[in-house]
């Protein structure tokens, strides 16, 4: 009985050791990034034909015309059209006269005026083939900056005001023809993973600042470990630095989506 005793504790042993050994070997490996399941077959398309409205002063006549938008989950974003102007672009449709039916019925409703539709071969993504894709990077961060100072929020019966980071982050690409979801868990499932020492102008950071393991805030990388987005409730959109303290500790991991493989 002894000896069955001792056969038993030097397995026991072992099979501690072992746990023990390859934890101890995994652990300098294991990343601080999460990991959210990639969505198969969901890469990132381009923008169809979109509705673009209003030409607004204030950016709060703006921001009041798209929450009146994303009450009928249309999508619709403000954005700096020239220093000082604001306008607002919606929907994604698969043709000019589906956006057209769709603008006249707003404005027949009275909720815009005067409309144009922007046509997919106006976005920057349509010219990557050509400019190459430093164009289309460069492109991104130059819309990116145009939002500095600007108060940003994602308004709308089932969003709620506020601040949006990742309401930003898709509208800076898809000002640019890239159809990025709305949420910054469904941003962070497309694209290509990468590095941290492989950020490149145009990439997307997130954080996890909640810390409770899932992605809860996004921005837009631009370059020299600084990245532009919406901070939080009652702040304007700024620059911050990856190694600042704060950011450094919540940052969860990186995503691309200016390779080939990141497009349908």
């Amino acid at each position: 009985m002894f000896r069955m005793y001792k056969i038993l504790t030097l397995r026991f042993f072992f099979f501690v050791s072992a746990i023990f050994f390859v934890s101890g070997c995994a652990t300098p490996h294991v990343s601080r990034e999460l990991y959210y399941p990639p969505v198969v077959g969901k890469k990132l398309p381009q923008m169809g034909y979109t509705i673009q409205a209003g030409a607004f002063s204030e950016v709060e006549n703006a921001a009041r015309l798209t929450d009146k938008l994303n009450e009928n989950d249309l999508n619709a974003y403000y954005f700096t059209y020239k220093r000082g102007l604001y306008k607002v672009r919606f929907g994604n449709f698969p043709s000019r006269e589906a956006a057209s039916k769709r603008a006249e019925i707003l404005q027949s409703e009275g909720i815009i005026d005067e409309f144009y539709i922007v046509r997919p071969d106006e976005y920057a993504v349509s010219k990557k083939e050509v400019y190459g894709e430093d164009y289309l990077r460069g492109e991104i961060v130059k819309t990116a900056n145009s939002f500095r100072g600007v108060p940003y929020r994602w308004g709308g019966s089932s969003h709620g005001r506020g601040v949006d980071c990742s309401g930003l982050t898709m509208a800076v690409y898809r000002l640019n023809g890239l159809d990025l979801p709305r949420t910054s868990g469904e941003q962070y499932k497309r694209g290509t993973f990468i590095d941290k020492n492989s950020l490149t102008e145009g990439d997307l950071v997130f954080f996890d600042t909640a810390g409770k393991g899932r992605i809860s805030h996004v921005g837009i990388y631009v370059g020299d470990g600084r990245f532009i987005h919406a901070p939080s409730r009652g702040k304007r959109v700024r620059e911050d630095r990856l190694s600042s303290k704060y950011y450094r500790r919540r940052y969860a991991g990186a995503k691309s989506y200016m390779s080939r493989t990141s497009f349908y």
